[in-house]
């Protein structure tokens, strides 16, 4: 194994946007009452990287009772993009993220891989700048680890040189189906002992200088 590309996540691994994104369900879920909505965030909370358009899907199954149409998805998707953004424009990147970028920007090809919309994925780390970094941006749909996959091969790479760096047990999982190595960072992962883990991503650097 010798390390070849750099796949990050966005949210909780470049950016401090998990908390954004969880007021936003939560305020998407307010209208219709406090365990309707608590329901949503602690389904949410335990579907990190998971597309918000499966989770407005559960919502309204589970919790309204009813199938979702295409039109209430798109609105909810509409709203949650209206909820968060703003905030995410201000939030701050994860502790040790902007040092493995310029560290290894020009050395290895680096991606992301997000349960994110692509479209808006691309305008966020536009608007953050650090657009620029990134060899690839794809968010969902598909699935996370199709995305992955789909990375790996557009890169050309082995999975087993590759890199994926998340913080939910779905980044995990979808390295481990597609193949490729893992680091892990933040709580969720936190105690699991079977992969390199940091609260933050200040140890991440020398992880990388040591396997690539």
């Amino acid at each position: 194994m010798s390390l070849k590309c750099l796949v990050f996540d966005c949210d909780g691994v470049i950016l401090d946007s998990v908390p954004t994104k969880t007021r936003a369900f939560a305020r998407l879920a307010e209208p219709y009452g406090a365990e309707a909505r608590d329901r949503f965030v602690m389904f949410h909370k335990t579907h990190g990287g998971v597309s918000r358009y499966r989770k407005f899907a559960w919502f309204f199954q589970e919790v309204l009772g009813k199938e979702i149409t295409e039109e209430e998805s798109k609105e909810w998707g509409r709203l949650f993009s209206e909820y968060s953004l703003d905030e995410i424009k201000r939030c701050p990147l994860i502790e040790g993220i902007e040092d493995v970028l310029n560290t290894w920007k020009g050395r290895l090809p680096m991606c992301v891989c997000s349960g994110t919309p692509t479209e808006e994925l691309v305008q966020v780390l536009k608007l953050r700048r650090l657009d620029g970094f990134f060899d690839c941006i794809l968010g969902s749909p598909p699935a996370k680890a199709e995305v992955l996959a789909n990375i790996v091969r557009d890169m050309k790479q082995d999975p087993a040189d590759v890199l994926m760096v998340g913080d939910a047990s779905t980044d995990r999982d979808a390295a481990e189906k597609v193949g490729t190595l893992f680091y892990g960072c933040g709580p969720e992962l936190k105690n699991d002992g079977l992969f390199p883990w940091g609260e933050t991503l200040t140890g991440l650097n020398d992880w990388i200088a040591e396997h690539a």
